[in-house]
């Protein structure tokens, strides 16, 4: 039957089950409460467009004082673009970057990174889902030979792919690497906050300290609607990133609605709270299915990565996959062993989770 909805704009308007739940994706959750609050506050009056206001001066401020006054920052839409505006601003045409063959850029930007900039990507094999100097090396050859692209960026993610999360002293040891080779470190950070929450340390300690030169800040898995930024930690590393970012279509006019949304993450903590509470919620699926599976209640059921943020990835029957599937959706992973993720996020409860357990239990039971 066909839904018809008479949309009155004198009301508000919800189509949606509110109480649908999902273990899909940190991206299917909503924009956190006091986000929304903040956009109501910096929606009255007019502010200059294209980050000329006040909201987008003041973020600026806040990147210097977490990441260092040399920082400069750049608002974009989102993580692709955010990605391809700072690879593209590192590297002259005839660059190369090189990440892990499991790297966002690589699997999940739908080849923008290679089509919009016409950079290339060298994708090497990871190691739980993170990249070490030693194969990063193993793309690192051949420089000044006409025939190859040139390798001059290395892009790693924090958190991974995988759920995993880079030490400082891995970054900055993949960094030093970097550097000694004449190459720039770029990090997506679409989950930063989760990063930051898991290592319990300063921003600052895993990116600028440890020599990270470019990073793409990540907002819209942590609670924000289409609010990312470029931040520029080392200013000798990029060049016309102003220009590129409008030739990207990645420059938005009435700034101030993503500038005040980054800007709520960083004011009384709430990035990292809500970071925290996502990866505390991934604790404790896994540590309650791994008390299942202890008691024999659950079997068939082996956890394939370490869950340090807020992911947790498992292989399962492939039938109880689909039946579990039908009541909580989430992704497959790896088809082949029959890997899934489950993505935990800010409002992700202990009700969800106790709710999700059962079923996965009921479904191995059987």
């Amino acid at each position: 039957m066909e839904l018809v909805q008479t949309l009155d704009l004198g009301c508000r308007l919800a189509i949606h089950d509110k109480t649908w739940r999902s273990f899909a994706s940190d991206n299917y959750a909503g924009v956190h409460p006091e986000v929304l609050a903040a956009l109501q506050d910096a929606n009255e009056g007019h502010q200059s467009a294209y980050g000329y206001d006040q909201y987008t001066k003041a973020l600026e401020e806040k990147i210097r004082q977490v990441f260092g006054q040399q920082a400069e920052t750049f608002v974009v839409f989102n993580g692709t673009g955010a990605n391809v505006v700072a690879l593209t601003a590192m590297m002259p045409r005839w660059g190369a970057v090189i990440c892990s063959n499991l790297a966002h850029i690589e699997t999940d930007e739908g080849g923008a990174p290679e089509r919009v900039s016409g950079l290339k990507l060298f994708n090497v094999k990871h190691q739980g889902g993170k990249l070490t100097p030693e194969s990063i090396a193993t793309q690192v050859y051949d420089i000044g030979f006409e025939h190859r692209a040139q390798p001059m960026v290395v892009s790693i993610t924090q958190s991974s792919e995988l759920g995993t999360v880079y030490t400082p002293a891995e970054v900055k040891a993949i960094a030093d690497y970097c550097h000694q080779n004449n190459l720039l470190l770029h990090m997506d950070g679409a989950r930063l906050w989760n990063a930051a929450a898991a290592l319990g340390c300063d921003f600052a300690d895993f990116t600028t300290n440890a020599g990270v030169d470019v990073l793409s800040l990540g907002g819209t898995k942590n609670g924000l609607i289409a609010a990312e930024a470029v931040v520029v930690l080392n200013p000798k590393a990029v060049d016309g990133l102003i220009y590129l970012r409008k030739m990207s279509m990645q420059l938005m006019s009435k700034m101030r609605f993503a500038s005040v949304q980054l800007l709520a993450l960083f004011d009384g903590g709430l990035g990292i709270r809500s970071a925290q509470h996502a990866n505390k919620m991934a604790q404790e699926l896994r540590s309650k299915l791994e008390a299942r599976i202890a008691t024999g209640e659950i079997k068939g059921l082996e956890f394939t990565n370490p869950t340090d943020a807020n992911a947790v990835f498992a292989t399962l029957d492939p039938t109880a996959i689909e039946t579990i599937r039908k009541q909580v959706h989430f992704y497959d992973w790896n088809l082949e062993i029959h890997e899934v993720r489950w993505m935990c996020a800010f409002d992700t409860t202990t009700e969800d989770v106790d709710r999700f357990v059962d079923i996965i239990t009921e479904a191995l039971k059987s």
